[in-house]
């Protein structure tokens, strides 16, 4: 291993990663890597999609460097979801992960230990929100609150004779398949379905 990709973040235009980065690149030089550095300016971590994070997923992907370095967790994201998922994305591309602050070492089975402890606590929390929506919708159900989209009302509108299923579509303002429906129901523009063909 001997490529590292070394990430820094700061969230306002006024200040700068220098700390961070001369931090990282002792690490990164201590270990005998050569880096490519991946830095961006003025963004809040809570924001899933940031110019020099996608650029270097998309080199991980590509697998341009062989280990990820970065300050401290929050600065890849302050969502633990998102970083669980790009955590998941990075190991899935066979790039390791380094967290300085945290102690966190990737590259060591210890500093993997870490990850799926964090990975599994991830887990847990989304198990638990997934079960207190469902438990949300259930009460509702039981208030007899109607869940779902409301359906949209469109005002009728006249189509010619011999119309694709697409450009009913498009007039209607629904979906291909939902046009389809309704036209092999033989539904007119005003909602009413015709009599049955002889």
């Amino acid at each position: 291993m001997n490529r590292a990709a070394i990430y820094a973040r700061v969230s306002t235009l006024d200040q700068e990663p220098e700390n961070q980065l001369q931090e990282l690149r002792r690490y990164v030089e201590a270990r005998g890597w050569t880096t490519r550095e991946y830095v961006d300016r003025g963004l809040s971590g809570a924001k899933d999609r940031r110019p020099a994070l996608d650029e270097l997923v998309a080199d991980a992907k590509r697998r341009r460097f062989d280990v990820l370095v970065c300050w401290r967790l929050d600065r890849l994201g302050r969502n633990f979801r998102h970083l669980s998922l790009l955590l998941d994305e990075l190991q899935a591309v066979g790039v390791a992960f380094v967290s300085l602050s945290e102690g966190i070492d990737a590259t060591t089975p210890a500093g993997r230990l870490q990850l799926h402890v964090l990975g599994a606590i991830a887990e847990f929390e989304r198990a638990r929100i997934a079960e207190r929506v469902k438990a949300g919708l259930e009460r509702a159900r039981a208030q007899g609150k109607k869940l779902g989209r409301p359906r949209a009302h469109r005002p009728p509108i006249a189509l010619p004779v011999g119309l694709s299923v697409r450009a009913a579509a498009v007039l209607w303002g629904c979906s291909k398949s939902t046009a389809a429906r309704r036209l092999a129901e033989g539904r007119t523009p005003s909602g009413q379905t015709s009599a049955p063909v002889a």
